[in-house]
């Protein structure tokens, strides 16, 4: 994984009656945290197989990265404070630390949602989406959502099934709506009238590439699969969760507001 802590040290604890704990860094730029944690009991680890936490330090994109790759251990993600889009509650890194420190972040269990082909497995947090690998050729397939036929065959650039957690993600960018309890399906650009749905949390949805080429792909990760014409994928929530601490500060609207504002 890249940006981890490159080397294991343990920061001088001047803070008696807290208990040492072992935690990996991960994120661009992450060595401006370092300072707000001084006299704070935390050995710093170069690699997170024997870590506590891993904290992520970025946006989005380093939490899900992070889990992809240690998906065992728990995560603390902390959004950078570039230009200030950090609400005061939030804005104070040494605060955070300790908090993780004491135990008094929420622990969070996101349920994990996967896509299978004869081809392979993909696993992650937010969604699993089939597109078009050719960008100027839209994709032919066809959907059933609990082996009950959902439409005729659909034409478009991708189609994708998304989890409470990822509805604030590529699932909103698509349908601009967000959903709290079941799964969403969502259909990106498609040339038919069908609509996005909302569907029972046990659901399974079947996907069948009948003209391709296309890929499928599990969050923002960089590796995706091919999923060859005439090929099926069932996508459904598997029995593996994520454990994240202090999500409901990282998904701050307070935060988000700020941001949005910045730019």
């Amino acid at each position: 994984m890249s940006g981890i802590a490159p080397q294991s040290w343990r920061i001088p604890c001047s803070d008696i009656g807290r208990h040492l704990m072992k935690i990996c860094i991960c994120g661009k730029n992450y060595t401006g945290i370092l300072s707000h944690i001084e006299s704070l009991p935390f050995q710093i680890l170069d690699s997170p197989e024997h870590a506590d936490a891993i904290v992520t330090y970025g946006g989005d994109g380093a939490l899900l990265g992070a889990e992809r790759d240690f998906p065992e251990i728990p995560k603390f993600p902390i959004r950078s404070n570039g230009d200030k889009r950090l609400c005061p509650e939030h804005s104070s890194y040494r605060h955070l630390f300790e908090m993780l420190l004491d135990g008094k972040l929420k622990t969070f269990k996101l349920r994990k949602i996967e896509g299978l082909s004869k081809s392979g497995l993909v696993k992650g947090i937010n969604d699993v989406f089939l597109h078009n690998s050719n960008p100027v050729s839209a994709i032919r397939y066809m959907v059933r959502i609990d082996e009950e036929a959902y439409s005729e065959e659909i034409v478009g650039d991708g189609v994708g099934v998304s989890t409470v957690h990822g509805s604030t993600a590529y699932y909103k960018s698509i349908t601009h709506s967000v959903f709290r309890v079941g799964l969403g399906l969502a259909f990106s650009n498609s040339t038919e009238p069908v609509n996005h749905m909302v569907l029972p949390e046990g659901s399974v949805v079947s996907i069948k590439i009948t003209r391709g080429p296309s890929v499928m792909v599990a969050d923002n990760s960089p590796d995706f699969m091919n999923i060859e014409p005439g090929e099926e994928v069932r996508v459904l929530l598997n029995d593996e969760y994520a454990t994240i601490m202090g999500l409901d500060i990282f998904m701050c609207p307070k935060c988000r507001k700020l941001r949005h504002a910045s730019g």
